[in-house]
């Protein structure tokens, strides 16, 4: 026996030329159950929308046809180079034609550089005059502005007391940049810690050359290497995109004071005064 709800709704589609939205409102059915009854029906015409994409593979089509490469498509047209190479994979350049294409590629960073050396040049001499004048406006650092910067930096950057172990105070400072390890180690100084009792040890990507870090902060913080802690090593993952490689990365400088809880106390009273706007002389 025929279901007079399926031959109703297969009519309503092949002979009223319904969408299935409207479908669903002439019979009250749900979405799921109309799809299923219109299993093997095609659909009209008109539900069928364009793709919008069309007329830009057809565009790739035609550069590919010219020899451009798949760079050179995406950034004409505006598009992800994944989706150009998806669309214009079946036509692999030949191989002039894709050194003809990296040799334009060549020609133009050539002419850019040309075009932007004066400018880059100009913004470059402005930079080092104006970083010039504020290192010398700063001049030396009296003992009250040292441990004030210092303090800062610390509360900034270094390790700090947890709220599940708010007890747990020590001065432990991590950072790679070597200016902010040298004003640290001054302010531990200026804070009473002789550089002589601080523990240093290097943490590094394993990839890297370990030793030569640990050499070249052993000469930055002005004390032998030999007296640096074991160093940490970070697993290198594959998967990561790092930047901080080459001759120039040397990983992080882990810095402890030892028994340093009446330093962080201290620390965090000026910090405390600095956040109130305290304006009492020091002592």
């Amino acid at each position: 026996m025929t279901d007079p709800t399926a031959a109703e709704v297969r009519r309503l589609r092949a002979e009223e030329g319904l969408s299935v939205r409207q479908i669903q409102a002439r019979t009250g059915l749900g979405r799921n159950r109309v799809y299923a009854l219109l299993r093997g029906v095609a659909a009209p015409a008109w539900t069928r929308r364009p793709t919008a994409k069309d007329g830009l593979r057809a565009a790739a089509l035609a550069l590919r046809g010219e020899g451009c490469s798949v760079n050179d498509i995406a950034v004409r047209l505006g598009v992800a180079k994944s989706t150009a190479y998806l669309w214009v994979r079946h036509l692999p350049l030949d191989p002039d034609e894709e050194i003809a294409a990296e040799r334009r590629r060549a020609h133009s960073k050539v002419m850019t550089d040309a075009r932007w050396s004066a400018h880059r040049q100009a913004r470059d001499t402005a930079r080092a005059a104006t970083v010039a004048d504020a290192a010398t406006w700063v001049g030396s650092m009296r003992h009250r502005e040292l441990i004030m910067v210092g303090a800062a930096l610390y509360w900034a950057e270094g390790e700090k007391a947890k709220p599940w172990r708010p007890h747990e105070c020590r001065v432990r400072f991590i950072n790679s940049d070597p200016g902010l390890v040298d004003i640290f180690v001054r302010f531990v100084e200026a804070m009473g810690a002789p550089r002589a009792t601080l523990r240093f040890r290097v943490s590094i990507h394993e990839t890297a050359d370990s030793e030569a870090a640990v050499r070249w902060w052993a000469e930055r913080v002005g004390v032998p290497a030999e007296t640096f802690r074991p160093t940490s090593l970070k697993r290198h993952r594959p998967t990561t995109v790092r930047h901080n490689t080459g001759e120039d990365y040397r990983g992080c400088l882990i810095v402890d004071v030892p028994r340093s809880r009446q330093m962080y106390w201290r620390i965090e009273g000026i910090m405390k005064g600095m956040g109130d706007g305290g304006d009492g002389e020091g002592r």
